[in-house]
């Protein structure tokens, strides 16, 4: 009985531990805002949505003003299959004919974006569930003629985000935007920074399936724990990344140039990367700073 009862006291003390440990992070961040975007196999395992859902509404607890962006492209593509409608892909952007974008509304507005409201909501009355279209929030026009219904963003007003943030809810943005002629497919990552730059976001943050930006993708060790404007600049320049990789590189510069301070790519599918690298001194991803620390 002894022995159990030093036990538990033991466990009780190292989870105090690790909240003191916290303490100076989460006085560091409390009154930051954090745009995060969520996409990837990350949103495919239900389980793994609730802990990343409850990684995020704990960064909210610490005083964090939270957005989220998500994409859906492993939906939209079965939702394609069942539909027996073409996948196909340019430059990294999904090519959006017109029943395409029908089906990107249907998945992105009506399924995903819910889908994350009532995680968010299950912990209370915490979320709100918006696209790029509501109040004009993602104003965009046709990116290139051969991508179809591919949307890029001229401008983001933040008037609906920021109230929702005033009122104490974590905007859910779903990558959809409006145009004069009707509705956009928007990049997920590219909306992400978008936001982060018109918010002004201290940081911004990719969760996907992957843990960071390697230098070689086919050597695990090669994992870039730092990368700084210059050097992210030079990796987008010189012509070795791959074509999925590109807009996020792109939108991760234009983050930085913008001012925001951090970028990260983390993997969503890693128990509680989002806390352990915002609060605790590991390193479980890529960080972009603006310059050497």
């Amino acid at each position: 009985m002894r022995k159990h009862a030093t036990q538990a006291r033991d466990e009780a003390l190292a989870k105090a531990e690790v909240l003191i440990e916290a303490l100076p992070w989460v006085h560091k961040h409390s009154g930051e805002t954090i745009v995060v975007k969520y996409g990837g196999a990350a949103m495919e395992d239900k389980s793994l949505m609730r802990q990343v859902i409850g990684d995020l509404e704990m960064l909210k607890l610490m005083g964090m003003r939270v957005v989220l962006v998500h994409g859906g492209g492993k939906a939209i593509n079965k939702l394609l299959s069942s539909l027996q409608l073409p996948v196909a892909f340019k430059d990294g952007l999904r090519v959006t004919d017109e029943a395409t974008m029908e089906a990107v509304q249907m998945v992105l507005i009506g399924k995903v974006n819910q889908q994350l409201v009532w995680e968010f909501n299950r912990y209370g009355d915490n979320a709100v569930g918006v696209s790029g279209a509501d109040g004009k929030t993602f104003v965009t026009r046709q990116a290139d003629p051969e991508l179809g219904r591919v949307g890029e963003i001229e401008s983001v007003n933040t008037r609906l985000i920021e109230a929702i943030l005033d009122d104490g809810y974590v905007p859910v943005i779903a990558s959809v935007g409006t145009g004069d002629d009707g509705f956009y497919n928007v990049n997920a990552d590219v909306a992400a920074s978008k936001v982060a730059q018109a918010l002004g976001a201290h940081t911004l943050v990719y969760l996907t399936d992957v843990d960071g930006l390697y230098r070689d993708r086919h050597d695990e060790d090669s994992l870039i724990a730092y990368m700084t404007k210059a050097e992210a600049h030079e990796l987008l320049d010189g012509g070795t990344l791959e074509t999925g990789m590109i807009p996020k590189i792109r939108s991760i510069v234009e983050a930085l140039d913008s001012g925001v301070a951090d970028v990260r790519i983390l993997n969503g599918t890693f128990p509680h990367a989002l806390l352990l690298e915002i609060f605790t001194n590991e390193d479980v991803g890529t960080m972009f700073v603006q310059g050497e620390e």
